[in-house]
């Protein structure tokens, strides 16, 4: 396929993508759905670190919690009667520079024990402590951590609509409410990671009423040459 035909495709899934409220009845195949996964699971992360879990729920799985979590996302209320499956897009708590999981992701990607895994580790102290300003507040590590998800999210929407297969972020529900939800269901370890959003996916019901809107092209987009 030629460089042009891979813009035009790109292009028309970005066009043909919106955010789909109510989907038709048609089950998104597991073939489907685990080419989706797999541009999450393959998605950059920031110092490599993947502090992140895709919790997949298909419709048997969403039936059994639709009820609870109706009641705690609202932003969620026609997608859990209609989706084929939904994923809950899970952030790790404890990511700073001198915690295990860092420090696995250095080991992960073969950096040694010794004196480079010293000094990464220092860099990505300095990273945290000086430049982002975030090591000694919790929150603010598991924000860093949250913000990673959002390039897989992207990432698994543009690669469903490349095949035709729709979806909506969800970022409208109690988080502390649907945390302490998932963790007594057994979904989440409440002690390692916190759930930062969702995604649905399914096949659009019908187009939307109205068509997209975006602001000016030259408003958001600044060339310096």
């Amino acid at each position: 396929m030629s460089k042009d035909a891979i813009k035009k495709q790109v292009r028309a899934a970005f066009d043909h993508r919106v955010a789909v409220r109510i989907y038709n009845d048609q089950d998104i195949s597991k073939e489907d759905m685990e080419y989706i996964l797999d541009t999450a699971w393959l998605s950059p992360s920031s110092i490599g670190l993947e502090g992140w879990r895709f919790v997949v729920l298909g419709r048997k799985q969403i039936a059994k919690h639709r009820k609870a979590l109706k009641v705690l996302a609202w932003g969620a209320q026609s997608q859990l009667d209609t989706t084929s499956h939904l994923v809950l897009l899970l952030a790790e708590k404890n990511v700073r520079y001198d915690s295990e999981s860092v420090k696995e992701s250095l080991l992960r990607r073969g950096i040694s024990q010794g004196e480079n895994l010293d000094m990464r580790l220092n860099l990505y102290k300095t990273f945290q402590e000086e430049n982002m300003k975030i090591a000694d507040n919790p929150r603010a590590v598991w924000d860093w951590a949250a913000k990673q998800t959002y390039i897989a999210m992207g990432n698994m929407m543009t690669a469903a609509s490349m095949i035709g297969i729709d979806s909506c972020p969800i970022e409208g529900f109690d988080y502390d409410k649907v945390n302490a939800y998932l963790a007594e269901a057994g979904i989440i370890n409440s002690e390692k990671e916190s759930i930062a959003s969702m995604i649905s996916f399914g096949y659009r019901l019908k187009d939307p009423k109205h068509p997209r809107s975006r602001k000016p092209r030259q408003e958001v987009i600044t060339w310096l040459e």
